[in-house]
């Protein structure tokens, strides 16, 4: 079911041009004529569906998956990292903590500030969309101590159209020591995404497969 919310603003809603953009053209640094972008293909590793394998450009890098494995059905809280094709949108990352390859990715950047949430509650008309802290309906905090969003890239799914309890939150963001799997993210090394994210634009795709 599409959300109201799709056609206006609401209460809260941190519409951040630099990063949700529903607009799906070229990026700023992208001119015609530049080499395709890569297609970065997420399988799962075999006998840990938990745990993935990234392929690009003929190198191959280890992932954390969801605690749920891979779906064809993803629904919030199942933990599960969708199959789908997904689209880069753009990137928060923490300025205290920034990596070099932040500044050479062609997506959007933003800092992650305190007052940035995420909503995951699919009741809410801000369902799987940044909300100013304090929020009243659940959502994640961006700002963490844990190091998971010192990069996140903000991911397509279920953005256009945005559907109830299909999910929300979906991002490529560090990884836990060990790749522990994630609540239905990528996650990699900090070397991993310093090697992806040049990679990444708006015209990229990461394809995940089982």
């Amino acid at each position: 079911m599409r959300n109201k919310a799709d056609k206006k603003d609401h209460s809260g809603y941190l519409f951040d041009k630099t990063i949700i953009s529903q607009k799906c053209g070229w990026d700023s640094g992208l001119r015609k004529g530049r080499r395709k972008a890569p297609v970065i293909v997420v399988r799962a590793r075999p006998g840990n569906p938990m745990q993935g394998l990234i392929s690009v450009n003929g190198r191959v890098f280890a992932c954390a998956l969801g605690r749920g494995s891979i779906s064809t059905l993803k629904r919030e809280g199942d933990g599960a990292t969708p199959l789908a094709m997904l689209r880069p949108l753009g990137v928060f990352y923490r300025s205290d903590r920034r990596l070099s390859a932040v500044t050479r990715t062609p997506l959007k950047t933003a800092p992650i500030r305190a007052g940035i949430g995420w909503c995951d509650a699919p009741g809410d008309p801000n369902y799987n969309r940044p909300v100013r802290l304090p929020y009243q309906a659940s959502h994640e905090e961006m700002l963490r101590g844990d190091g998971l969003y010192d990069v996140c890239v903000v991911l397509d799914w279920n953005m256009r159209p945005r559907r109830r309890g299909r999910g929300s939150a979906i991002f490529l963001h560090m990884a836990r020591p060990g790749l522990k799997p994630t609540e239905g993210c990528i996650a990699v090394p900090p070397l991993t995404m310093a090697r992806l994210l040049p990679l990444l634009s708006r015209r990229a795709r990461l394809v995940v497969q089982r």
